[in-house]
């Protein structure tokens, strides 16, 4: 039960500008990774702000993308409150709005050791690594048996394939949505599908910044895996940075992903020895 001093409700659009204030300037801030910004979640529950006197001390947003699991968006605290006893208020609420919309798990992604912290104390397991890979584009890329004639680009119309190849090669907790899918094609810089025939059967998303390339997203149907698609998509992604000038490239994967690991090794990505911590909570 909240305090009486505290008030919790959920984030409106005109609470737009406080949030941003608070995402800037909060003392403790955990964002996920994600293709939305954590105002864009804003209309989706629960987003809940708590407020002392009508003072934006702290929010925790967890609308889910898809059904059944909502992941962690958004925790951001201000100085004006310890963070373990804003999220303790913020998360008996969240508990309390999810239980009755058929949310059966919360996930969350943990860069950092506080929140952490704040998870393990809620009853959060950890179930995976993200581990961060880097390649470096200094070496000869070594040409794949298959041809690359079946890589052409991504186009909008492709996107309802895209969501069946991703749903399908995909834990559920990994999945994304037809809106998430399609704000990553408008974000990424080079999207590319494999067809054969008439048939879409893998398709890959990346992003590039000043800092270099980032393989955001990348999976095969479930039918055509093990046969070379996947390291088909990396190459000619490789490429096509090489000719950009583009270096270095990054990619996430899960730890416990043995083959996705398996096909970035091949690739010639190395471990940086960097990684996210995933913890899930069931209801």
């Amino acid at each position: 039960m909240v305090e009486a001093e505290f008030s919790i409700h959920n984030a409106s659009y005109a609470d737009r500008s406080r949030l941003a204030t608070l995402i800037h300037f909060g003392s403790y801030v955990q964002q996920h990774l994600d293709w939305k910004s954590p105002l864009d979640w804003i209309g989706g529950q629960p987003y809940l702000l708590l407020e002392k006197k009508e003072r934006l001390l702290a929010t925790l947003a967890c609308p889910p993308d898809l059904p059944e699991i909502a992941w962690v968006r958004l925790f951001a605290v201000s100085s004006n409150i310890k963070p373990d006893y804003a999220w303790r208020l913020l998360w008996e609420a969240t508990l309390d709005e999810i239980s009755h919309n058929g949310i059966m798990q919360v996930a969350a992604l943990s860069m950092q050791s506080w929140f952490t912290d704040i998870l393990l104390a809620s009853k959060f397991e950890q179930t995976d690594n993200v581990n961060i890979l880097m390649y470096e584009n200094k070496f000869a890329i070594h040409e794949p048996n298959m041809a690359f004639d079946i890589i052409r680009p991504m186009m909008h119309e492709d996107l309802p394939f895209i969501v069946d190849i991703d749903n399908s090669a995909f834990n559920r907790e990994w999945r994304n949505s037809f809106e998430a899918l399609e704000l990553a094609f408008q974000q990424s810089s080079y999207t590319t599908v494999a067809e054969t025939g008439d048939e879409i059967i893998g398709y890959q998303y990346s992003t590039s910044n000043g800092m270099g390339g980032h393989l955001a997203r990348l999976a095969v149907k479930e039918a055509m895996q093990r046969k070379g698609i996947g390291f088909l998509l990396v190459q000619d992604l490789l490429k096509h940075y090489r000719q950009l000038g583009i270096s270095h490239i990054t990619v996430n994967t899960q730890q416990s992903n043995i083959a996705s690991l398996a096909l970035y090794a091949k690739a010639g990505f190395k471990t940086t020895g960097e990684k996210y911590r995933v913890y899930k909570y069931i209801l």
